[in-house]
Formats: structure tokens, sequence, C-alpha cells
């Protein structure tokens, strides 16, 4: 059709007929509707049996066409419409539905407008005032015009990206709409600590508001982005985004203090949160892959009962994540706080800190699959705040209300519920896996900053790297040990293990000699005894250098130092390795008695925590030889601890050895299980000599990299 019009048009100039024939079109046009509205009687016609949208399409094409052969300068076709109130004609004909369908045609007419038309016309007041009524007339209860609604803000917001100054005369914001903004934010505030305050009250659903009449064009897309309508939904996201992601500080100042966006994003997240199921398991939560927001059609492999409340939810995770990290910082800030406020600690706080281990459970498994999907800058610090706080200094054992949460969090790695503690380490895994300074510092390296575990006075310095370092000398402790001396003169402990030939004492305590690694390696593989060995050296170097890449990467803005920090000559003081450590400590000295399933996960954590490349965690994970301050422990002298109880009751075991084969067939699916004695005690042993071979593995990828 609009070919057809181009070409009668370029005809019509080739003949030099007057270029105010196209305005007589345009006028003629324009009274044919006008004229339908005087002479019609037939209210229930519909509008497209009518000659109104021909019409329409006419008048569009002909200020399409005269845009392109006027240039710069505005046809007089535009300028009858805008001095004539066209589109505030139009809107109102579209409010009142007359005939039926015509705010279909109207919406339709005002998105070609704003999408064909290149030269700016937000900034007039005949286009932003209609424009602002019919943005009014969206988001209506039951509304039967969606697509076209969608459509519309599609290409309002897809011209205020063009243009973003004209986003003021879109918004329509005034001092009182401020002010109404603020106090919802404020109420938001209050409202996230109270629930926060009330374990043991398990927050309902905020009521939903799709019964109200939205106004505004950010809360309308909101609206729309709830239609059951799958195009429909995407196509408002989309829009919203478009707004969101203007560049300029300004605007993000605007729509996060003239706007209720803030406090709707939150409570449409919160509002998801609730509606999925409690009775969900926390097996499908956390083999759950996660979605984009963008592509909603969750796969077959993950239909579970409550799947699609649980996809829904992350779909909108991840679309809060992509604002947040889009948008500019003043705005992404104050979305990552509104739903740190409704969210975070309005809703899943208290279900973390009510009584029920099932609601603890679920909730919990929730919220390590949402932090797994977390990418956001903004979202993550909020995130790190909520779960953590932002203390820095040194912990104490008696702090265990600076931060209720947190400590809440820790000591369920230590519940009396399996379930619980497994689930929570892994909420901690997923933790240690962000990019953010944050973590490892409040959880650890606090700390050990003073280094006050080792004795004062216990290490000389380094000349070659100017740092400290332990001697031992022929006579010292670790020497003289039954256990090391066993190990260390070939007593069978490790003969058939491919370790690294040892250095003479001599050598090892010359800080010049390059034997430190084949130290290190070796007092972990020689910890389990022979009879308790049930495999050679796995090949696991390449997966933890893998991991060292990865933690390397992570931790490379984070100005973490190439060495330690040399220790001050002071009296001895009370090392206290912190609340984190201690659980993990007190489970590792457990191995022998706890499920396999918690093992391994207790074993996972700590890995990757020896894995980031800080001197004093590795140090202190890492370092066998450190002379220890009264009553510190390490975590190698944790392990020597489990090893001299498992070097007792093993001699109680007839046939250990085999029984160890047995068991760890079965753990790799060669055999099926049969019922043994002692068979948590076997467990524990294999999962504990594989994680001193993940030390030493861990060790040996790290240390030539420090040598370097």
């Amino acid at each position: 059709m609009f070919n057809k019009v181009t070409a009668f048009l370029q005809q019509a100039l080739e003949t030099r007929e007057p270029s105010i024939n196209l305005l007589d079109s345009f006028v003629n046009h324009w009274k044919a509707i006008t004229n339908y509205y005087i002479e019609t009687t037939d209210e229930s016609r519909p509008v497209k049996q009518t000659d109104i949208p021909w019409c329409l399409r006419q008048m569009l094409d002909i200020l399409v066409y005269e845009e392109k052969q006027q240039g710069e300068e505005t046809g007089p076709c535009m300028e009858y419409l805008l001095q004539h109130k066209l589109l505030e004609t139009l809107c109102t004909l579209g409010k009142a539905q007359y005939p039926p369908g015509m705010s279909q045609q109207v919406m339709m007419f005002f998105s070609k407008v704003l999408s064909q038309i290149q030269k700016p016309v937000l900034h007039l007041i005949n286009v932003y005032r209609p424009v602002q009524k019919l943005i009014n007339l969206c988001g209506l209860p039951d509304s039967k015009t969606e697509t076209e609604e969608s459509q519309f803000l599609f290409a309002v917001c897809t011209r205020v990206r063009k243009d973003p100054y004209v986003l003021n005369y879109i918004l329509e914001i005034t001092k009182d709409s401020q002010k109404r903004c603020s106090s919802t934010s404020d109420e938001a505030l209050e409202e996230g600590c109270s629930g926060a305050s009330s374990p043991e009250r398990a927050p309902s659903p905020p009521s939903p508001s799709s019964s109200a009449t939205a106004t505004g064009i950010i809360p309308v897309l909101m609206h729309l982005g709830k239609s059951q309508k799958s195009r429909v939904a995407l196509r408002s996201m989309e829009s919203l985004l478009l707004l969101v992601s203007l560049p300029q500080e300004d605007t993000g100042h605007l729509l996060a203090e003239g706007t209720p966006l803030c406090h709707l994003l939150a409570q449409r997240l919160t509002e998801l949160y609730c509606l999925i199921p409690s009775s969900l398991s926390p097996a499908d939560i956390h083999s759950y892959s996660g979605a984009q927001w963008r592509c909603d059609s969750p796969e077959e492999s993950q239909s579970f009962p409550g799947s699609e409340n649980l996809q829904g939810f992350f779909c909108f995770l991840d679309y809060c994540n992509e604002l947040t990290k889009e948008a500019p910082r003043v705005l992404g800030v104050k979305m990552a706080r509104a739903i740190h406020l409704q969210w975070l600690k309005g809703v899943i706080q208290p279900h973390l800190l009510q009584m029920s281990e099932a609601g603890i459970l679920v909730h919990t498994a929730l919220l390590s699959c949402s932090v797994r999907h977390i990418h956001s800058p903004a979202l993550l610090e909020e995130l790190v705040q909520f779960l953590l706080g932002s203390d820095t200094h040194c912990e104490k054992q008696q702090d265990t209300q600076t931060h209720i949460l947190r400590y809440r969090l820790i000591e369920h790695c230590n519940h009396i519920s399996d379930e619980i503690s497994i689930t929570t380490l892994r909420l901690f895994e997923e933790l240690l896996q962000k990019p953010s300074k944050s973590i490892l510092t409040n959880l650890v390296l606090r700390n050990l900053e003073k280094r006050s575990y080792r004795l004062p006075g216990s290490g000389v310095m380094d000349e070659r790297h100017g740092v400290e370092s332990d001697v031992l000398e022929e006579s010292e402790e670790l020497e003289e040990d039954p256990f090391f001396t066993d190990m260390y003169e070939d007593s069978g402990f490790g003969s058939q293990e491919p370790l690294l030939s040892l250095p003479s004492a001599r050598e090892r305590h010359n800080p010049r000699a390059h034997t430190q690694v084949a130290d290190i390696v070796n007092s972990f593989l020689c910890l389990v005894p022979q009879e308790a060995k049930t495999s050679h050296l796995s090949q696991m170097y390449s997966n933890y250098q893998l991991c060292l890449k990865e933690c390397i990467a992570l931790s490379r803005d984070w100005n973490w130092p190439d060495s330690v920090k040399t220790t001050e000559t002071h009296p001895a003081t009370d090392f206290y390795e912190g609340h984190f450590l201690q659980i993990l400590f007190d489970r590792i000295a457990r191995i022998l008695e706890q499920p396999y399933e918690l093992n391994l996960q207790v074993t996972s954590v700590l890995s990757r925590l020896a894995v980031f490349p800080h001197p004093h965690l590795h140090e202190y994970l890492l370092d066998p030889y450190i002379s220890l301050s009264p009553g510190a422990r390490s975590l190698f002298s944790t392990l020597v601890r489990v090893i001299g109880e498992l070097m007792q009751r093993i001699q109680h075991i007839h046939n250990v050895t085999d029984k160890l084969m047995m068991i760890r067939r079965q753990l790799m699916g060669l055999e099926e299980e049969t019922l043994l004695d002692h068979v948590t005690l076997l467990k524990g042993v294999i999962v504990l000599e594989e994680f001193c071979k993940e030390l030493a593995a861990i060790a040996f990828v790290k240390l030539p990299i420090e040598e370097q």
C-alpha cells in the first residue's frame, strides 16, 4: 500500500501539481474520519469494517513521504497534525472505544508515527501530551489490547532511547509524585526491617496489584510484564530495559528518585519468590540450571512439581541482574538496595532464622541457587552485605550477635541435621566462587592478617623473597615425632606412591634450595598410613591448575600482597581462626564419624579456600612446617590428630585394607553395595585419603608459581 501511495505522490510531483494537494489529501483523509462520527448511526459496527483504518494508513504514508521530501523543515501536513491537535483527538476517540476496536487503531497509528518519523517530535507539547494520555490508557484490568499496548510502549521507549532528553516529558514527574515515590521507598524499608526482626513469622506473598490500575509508563510496563501472553511480557520487559539502560547519570537519578521503579521491581521479585511451593525438593533446587529472561521455556529435564514457579522466579532474577548491570550506577545501586530490603531481608531472612528444619532447608537451597545466578556487581554487593555484613576487624569467640544471620548460617554448617549442614556448606561454596573480595576478607582473611597463628619469633628472613620462613633444626619436634620419623624413614608409608623425591634435612632447611614443593606435597601424601590407602596418586593436578587460574583471575584486582606480612616480635596473643574456619576444622576433626556426602562437602569448601593465592591463607592451610602459637591449630595439625585417631581405630577392624577397597569400588559404582561393619568410618577414610591428595595437588600447582 505504501509503495502505491509513494508512486502516486511521485507522479503528482512529476506533473508539477502544487504541493498543497499533498496537504489537501491529508486533510481529506482526516475529514473522512471525523465525518464518520457525524454521519454514522450504527454504534456497534467494528472499526475494521469502516474506512478509518485505511484513512489512518494513508495519513501515515503521507507524513513519512513528506518528511523525506522536506528534509530538515517541517512539512505542511505535520504542521496541520500539530496545530489541529489531531493526536489529542485520536487519543480521545481511542479512550471512548468508538467504534469498537478504535483504541487498537489509535495505538498502532501512534506506534508507527513514533517509529517511522525520523525528526524528534516527543518534545512537542501536542505530541507528548496525547502520548502521556495514551500511556495511562494502557495496563487497565482485563485489557483486550495488550499486544497493541506493548507495541506502542516499545515505540515510545525506543524513541526515548534515541532522544534521552525527552524522558522528562514521558515520565510526568512532579514534586508530588517524587514525594510519593520517596514514601514508598520508606515503607519498603520499614517493611523489610520489620520482617527481618520476626524470625518466627513466615512472610506471606505481597498482595497482588494486578487488579489496580497502573498509571505512568513504569507501572504500566511492570504490569504488562506479568501478562500471560509471553510476547507481550517480553516486549514490555525489553521496553523497560531500554529506559533503564540510558547511560546518562541524570536519567538514572530521575528513574531512581522520581518513579516507583525500584520498589515495583523488588516487589515483583518477592511475589515470584513467595509463589515457589515450600514442598519443593532441595535436590531439585540444587540441580536447577537456571534460565534466561528472554527464553522462559523450561527444559524437559528440569520439569518437576513446582518447576514453573521456580522458572518464573529465576527468569525474573536474571532480568534484575541485567537491569542492575546496565543501569547507571546510581540507579543500579538503588534497585539492588530495594531488592535487599524487600526480598532478602523482608522474606528470606525470617525463613532462615525460623525453627522449622524443613523451612530452613528449602530456603537455604533456594538462596544457594540464587547466589549461583547473581552476577550483577550491585546485586552481589547487597547480597554479601545481607549474608555477611561489613565487619573487617578480627573476630572474637564471644562475638555472636554482631551479625545474627552470618552467625546462624555458619552454625547451620554444624547443624544437627546433616541435610541442613550440607545445603549450607553448598551456599558458602557458591559464595566462594563469586568475584567479591569482601567474602574472603569477612570469612577468613581478617583473622589471619596479623599471622598470630604463628609462634612469635619462630621464623627468619628469607633473603630471596624478603619474607619470614620457618627454620626447623634437626632436633625440632617435627622430626622427633615417631609418626613423622616413620614416614620419612621408609617404613612402608607411601613407598608405593609416586611421591616427589624427598630432600635431605640440610637442603630442606636451606630457604634457597628449591625443595619446598617436595616437602609440602609429600607431607600431605604421607599422612594416611599405608594400610588405609586404597589408590595410587590421582591425576588431579590439571584440575587444580584450572581452579588456580580461576581463583587468580577472580582476585587479580583485589590488591592482595605477594608475600606474607612480616610478624612483629610481641608476646603471644590468643589466636582465633574465626567462626567459619572453626566450624570447618571441627567438621574435619569428625571426618571418621560423619556421613559421606557431608564429608565431601566440607572438604570441597576447604579445597576451594586452599586454592586462593593469598599468602596468609596459603601458609595457614598448606604449610605443615609453621610453628603454631599456643592453643592454635592449622588444617595440617587438625589432620594429624585425625590420623592419630584413625591409626588407633583401624587396629580393631579385621582386613581393613580389603574392606576399604570394597567400599571404594562401591562408591565408584563398580560393585553393588553390601552391608559392612564400620561403613561410615571406612567411607570417611576414603574421603580423608582423597582430601590429602587434593591438598598435595593444590600445593604442587601453587608453589612453583610463588617460587618463580
